[in-house]
Parts: C-alpha cells; sequence; structure tokens
C-alpha cells in the first residue's frame, strides 16, 4: 500500500538540515507501516522500538541522553551495528517514553548524521501537554487516513489512479472516467480511508468486513479514552465522540453544548474536545462573519462545528447500510449531506491548515472558507440544494472574491469566477485555484 507521506519521507532524508523527525496521526493511520516500508526501501537497516509493545526499552533511557551513549546502548541491546546515513532508527510509541522523546534533542545536537524518526498515536497528547519536548530540535510530518486517490491505488485502480494524478488543468473530464470515479468515490465515503478497513475491502469486496473492521477501530479509541485520558475527562470525550454524529445530523451542524446533556456548558467539555483535537480523531472548523485575513484573527471561537478525522467511521458510527450505494446519488445526502461534508473537511484541512465557515446573520452559510496565496476563497457544497447556490451568491454579493468554489457531483469546469470541482477531486483544489 503506496502511502503518499513516502515522497515528503525521501526528502526529509536526503534534506541537508534534517533534524530528527516526529511523525503525528491517529491510532491505526498506518504510521508504522509507512515508516518500516520507508526503512526497507531507503535504508539498508532499520532498528525499530515499540515503547507500547516493549516497554522494558524505555529503561535504555533511564540514564545518560548523550547520544553517544544511548547510541552506544541501542548496539548492545540490539546487538546491531548502527551505521550513520544507513540506518533508520524508529521509535513507535514514543509517548510511552517521554525520556525518549527528549533525548531527540541530544541527537540533533550531538549525532545528528543518524536518521531518527519517532512517533505515536497520542503523541498529540504528550506534545500539547509539553512533557518532554524538544523545542526547536525536531521536524513535523502529519499521516492522515487514506485520501481518496491513495484508496484508489490501495484499492488496485492503478489505469484510473495514474488518470488522476495526469490531470493539471480545469478541463472537462472524459464523462465515462468522471462517472467511474464518482461510483469509487462512493465506495470511498462508505469504506474511509483506515488503512485496515481499506485491506479488508481490497481483499474480500464484502462491506460487512469493512464495517467490522470499522467498529475495532472505534472500540480501540474508547478504550484510549479510557486508558491515557485524564481520569476526570474519560467520559466526557466519550460523550462528545460519541454525540459527534447528532451534532453533524442537525440543520444548523454548529456544536451545541446542550445537545450533549441539557444544560450542559461549554467549560465542563472544553477540555475533552481539546483532547480529541490533540489526538488528532476531530478536525475543528470555527465561524467567521467577516472573511479577512487572517482567518484566524476573526474566527469566533464560541462557535464550532466538529468533524471526523475518518469518513468512514462517521458512517460505520451511525451505522450506515451499503444498500444506499446502490441507490444512485442517495449516499452524498445521507443526514443531511454530513458524509460528504465531513470527507471536504478531511481533504481541505489536508490542503489548509486551518478551516473556517461563514455565516451572515442567519441568511445565508457557506461551509468552508479556506485562505491560499494571501486570497481568501469560499468553499461551498452542492448535491441537489438550491439554497447553497443562494448562500454562495450572497457572499459574492458582499466580498467580491476573485473565485467562488462549488464542489459537487458536476464534472471539472470554471463557469465564469465559479469554479466547480468534482467532489472525487477536492484534494487537487489548490492545484485547480492556481491554474485558474
Amino acid at each position: 500500500m503506496k502511502r503518499n507521506i513516502f515522497t515528503q519521507l525521501k526528502s526529509w532524508k536526503v534534506d541537508s538540515r534534517r533534524k530528527p523527525l516526529i511523525l503525528m496521526g491517529p491510532r491505526q493511520v498506518g504510521k508504522t507501516y509507512s515508516l518500516q516500508a520507508f526503512g526497507a526501501e531507503c535504508y539498508r537497516q532499520v532498528i525499530y522500538l515499540n515503547f507500547e509493545t516493549s516497554p522494558q526499552l524505555a529503561n535504555l533511557f533511564d540514564g545518560s541522553l548523550s547520544a553517544k551513549d544511548l547510541l552506544k546502548a541501542l548496539s548492545i541491546e540490539l546487538e546491531v551495528e548502527i551505521i550513520p546515513g544507513d540506518t533508520l532508527i524508529i521509535f513507535d510509541e514514543v509517548q510511552e517514553c517521554p525520556n525518549a522523546l527528549t533525548s531527540l534533542k541530544y541527537f540533533n545536537e550531538e549525532a545528528n548524521e543518524f536518521h531518527i524518526i519517532a512517533a505515536g498515536s497520542l503523541l498529540g497528547i504528550q506534545l500539547a501537554n509539553g512533557r518532554g519536548f524538544p523545542v526547536g530540535k525536531v521536524d513535523f510530518m502529519s499521516l492522515s487516513p487514506l485520501s481518496f486517490s491513495e484508496f484508489l491505488g490501495a484499492t488496485g485502480q492503478e489505469l484510473l489512479l495514474e488518470f488522476f494524478n495526469d490531470v493539471s488543468s480545469i478541463e472537462l473530464i472524459p464523462a465515462n472516467l468522471h462517472e467511474k470515479l464518482l461510483e469509487f468515490y462512493k465506495t470511498y465515503l462508505y469504506v474511509g480511508g483506515m488503512p485496515e478497513a481499506v485491506v479488508a475491502y481490497r481483499d474480500t469486496n464484502d462491506f460487512m468486513q469493512v464495517r467490522k473492521v470499522q467498529q475495532a477501530v472505534l472500540m480501540a479509541y474508547n478504550l484510549d479514552f479510557a486508558k491515557h485520558a485524564p481520569a476526570h475527562q474519560g467520559k466526557k470525550i466519550s460523550q462528545v465522540w460519541e454525540n459527534i454524529p447528532s451534532q453533524l445530523a442537525k440543520e444548523n451542524k454548529k456544536f451545541i453544548y446542550s445537545v450533549l446533556r441539557k444544560g450542559a456548558r461549554a467549560s465542563e467539555f472544553e477540555i475533552a474536545i481539546q483532547w480529541l483535537q490533540d489526538a488528532g480523531l476531530i478536525h475543528k472548523v470555527y465561524n467567521i462573519a467577516i472573511p479577512q485575513l487572517p482567518l484566524k484573527a476573526h474566527a469566533n471561537p464560541d462557535f464550532f462545528k466538529i468533524y471526523l478525522s475518518d469518513v468512514g467511521l462517521l458512517a460505520a458510527m451511525v451505522d450506515l447500510s451499503p444498500k444506499v450505494l446502490l441507490h444512485g446519488n442517495d449516499v452524498f445526502k445521507e443526514f443531511k449531506g454530513s458524509l460528504v461534508e465531513n470527507y471536504i473537511a478531511q481533504a481541505l484541512k489536508a490542503q489548509a491548515k486551518d478551516l473556517y465557515y461563514w455565516t451572515s446573520e442567519g441568511k445565508a452559510e457557506v461551509d468552508f472558507v479556506i485562505s491560499h496565496d494571501d486570497k481568501i476563497y469560499p468553499v461551498e457544497i452542492k448535491a441537489g440544494n438550491n439554497k447553497k447556490k443562494q448562500s454562495l451568491r450572497v457572499y459574492d454579493d458582499l466580498y467580491q472574491p476573485q473565485n467562488l468554489i462549488r464542489c459537487s457531483t458536476r464534472n471539472l469546469k470554471k463557469d465564469a469566477k465559479v469554479l466547480n470541482c468534482p467532489l472525487y477531486m477536492l484534494e487537487k483544489l489548490l492545484m485547480f485555484i492556481e491554474a485558474s
């Protein structure tokens, strides 16, 4: 299963300013597989330490954190010769050994010729708490669930993926390929991008097997809430997590605390929401009333929407029936289009650092607003809802942006200032914007 992050990892390997790398990402998105595959392809030798499955390895970091001493200890313990540039050292589930995380500072300062990558399922929690974080001494990358293009490759659609990758300008997609890509995209909304779920679909073509995998992932997340969250927050984290589908099923998808529990207040649940965000399990999209740069300065911290990191897990949480895939474009309208909206949040998050949505005095709402190259772009979803088109027109009348973005089942096309991006092509949006 080839992941797009391989290209970034290869660039990191040859970068003259390379530092020890921290790979972020939620549990079961394929961090371990990606690192081991990268190591097997690009190094003569891989040294792999997992501090969760082999907690005794943490003892190696109880004494001196000098890079020289640690390299000697690792070499003796694992009975291998560690060769600079030829050996990749992987610290997996490094949040279980804070001293190993701290040691990255000394590897950077004393032995940067050695290639080291640290990864962990809940590493974001560790870094948010500031314990053992080697400030300024590491590089960062993030791994998310498989994108739609990665899904095509992982399920054996190499020729379709080759065509997808070759699209570089705003021109109509041949009708037969457009329809074929839409069909695979509908399947992706159900399967999602968790690697094990994708493999289950590829190997069995059985949506019930996919659902079993997704339910197992959801169970693992719930166990993480109980095991790793602060004792007084575990129940609240579960409440927020399990309530997200209900929030997205509302006509107004703004997160409302009283939906969690009657009389609930932000102060009771804001730590739980932050925990989920630090764990990489959710994307938070803030409201803006005035789309001006920098967008963050105009965000309202009290009004936001929450989406899951993987659309397939959302489909599993609402127990979406695979039969919906047989009925035309019904999957795009399931519980008020939330599957598509969640997917768009995923795809945009991979391209833009922060996401926002715009409202105007209750009269209009644009689903997403992003910034790129010092310009602001409204991004609207259209799945047979004329009110959406009206919202985009209201935004245009007020702010006259350079481009209006509409994501729909229609073909790729630029009509005056409206760029229609097919839903399955959304991960190329910034490229289309630059081409227009």
